[in-house]
């Protein structure tokens, strides 16, 4: 048990710096192209706070533990867009571009509505011996397709942005193969250790993907986020979480889907209703709120109060 759950731990730790330091890299080499800085925003760096997600996703569907892998997407978007969000305003108000609100916000809503259209008798209160197959893991990546061509058609509205750290051709290579080298290692260590630390504490493999494994993953876009609003560039902590979940359900779990179908078994209409009810959240408070394209601190609170409720809930019932 000790071992397991100090692999747990290693995992987490692997994970992270690897995705710091493939995203570090990648950025650097799509500079050298010249690809716009919103768009290396909206995929490159997004992707990079995913990574965790990615990893320990797709290892799970490799390895058997659906549970896990979907858990893990299901609780990060929710911990992403309820928490992370929620802290972040509470640092300092969310203020953001307005096109927002037709754009990215939307995409998020309807990643979550996706997720709903591929997971069968969900919303009816359960689909036990349902799956998201492959064709629905297929369905995604479409809908992924769709995401990459908005974000590169959209590539010319921030012209303005000041570049980034440019780094030597051997320094981006570096970057990138420590990247992955710690992400595959971590990645194993990572769902080796939790699917132990589940079974010995009598957890499904659903309830630890949405508490622990997915705040463990989510660590990237808290600390991105955090910083960015300790900083001041409140903006960017609405850009990564809405970008790292979209990427989540379009990428993350289609890709895991398509590896291996994913079983409903573990799963409550409840996660689904709080997943689909985050994200509607997210445009209400930005579209309706007490600012103008602002998510205010009390409304921020709501957000942090709303996770830690839906937590309660889900570790009672467990």
């Amino acid at each position: 048990m000790l071992l397991a759950i100090l692999g747990f731990v290693a995992g987490i730790v692997l994970v992270i710096l690897g995705a710091d330091w493939l995203t570090k890299g990648a950025s650097a080499l799509a500079r050298r192209f010249k690809i716009s800085e919103l768009v290396i925003g909206l995929t490159i760096v997004a992707l990079g706070t995913s990574l965790p997600e990615l990893v320990i996703s797709t290892g799970s569907a490799i390895k058997g533990s659906s549970g896990l892998a979907l858990g893990n997407v299901i609780g990060s978007n929710i911990f992403n867009g309820m928490f992370i969000l929620g802290v972040a305003a509470l640092i300092a108000p969310i203020k953001f571009n307005p096109k927002m609100l037709t754009r990215e916000i939307p995409f998020n809503l309807l990643a979550s509505i996706a997720l709903l259209l591929v997971s069968g008798t969900m919303l009816e209160g359960g689909a036990n011996g349902e799956f998201i197959t492959r064709n629905g893991g297929l369905l995604l990546l479409c809908f992924l397709a769709i995401f990459i061509r908005y974000t590169f058609s959209i590539s010319g509205d921030s012209n303005d942005e000041e570049p980034g750290e440019i780094l030597s051709l051997p320094k981006v290579i570096m970057y990138i193969i420590l990247g992955l080298c710690a992400l595959i290692f971590g990645g194993n260590l990572f769902v080796d250790g939790a699917t132990e630390v589940a079974r010995a504490a009598g957890l499904s493999e659903a309830v630890i993907g949405i508490t622990i494994v997915s705040a463990g993953s989510s660590l990237p876009e808290l600390a991105v986020s955090v910083s960015a609003a300790r900083k001041g560039n409140v903006g960017i902590a609405l850009g990564n979480v809405l970008g790292s979940n979209i990427l989540n359900i379009f990428f993350i779990l289609g890709v895991s889907a398509v590896i291996a179908p994913i079983s409903l078994n573990d799963f409550s209409c409840v996660d689904y209703y709080v997943l689909l009810a985050s994200s509607l959240l997210i445009y209400i408070v930005a579209r309706f709120g007490g600012g103008k394209a602002v998510i205010t601190r009390f409304e921020g609170a709501l957000l942090v109060a709303g996770y830690v409720a839906y937590t309660t809930w889900l570790v009672m019932n467990a």
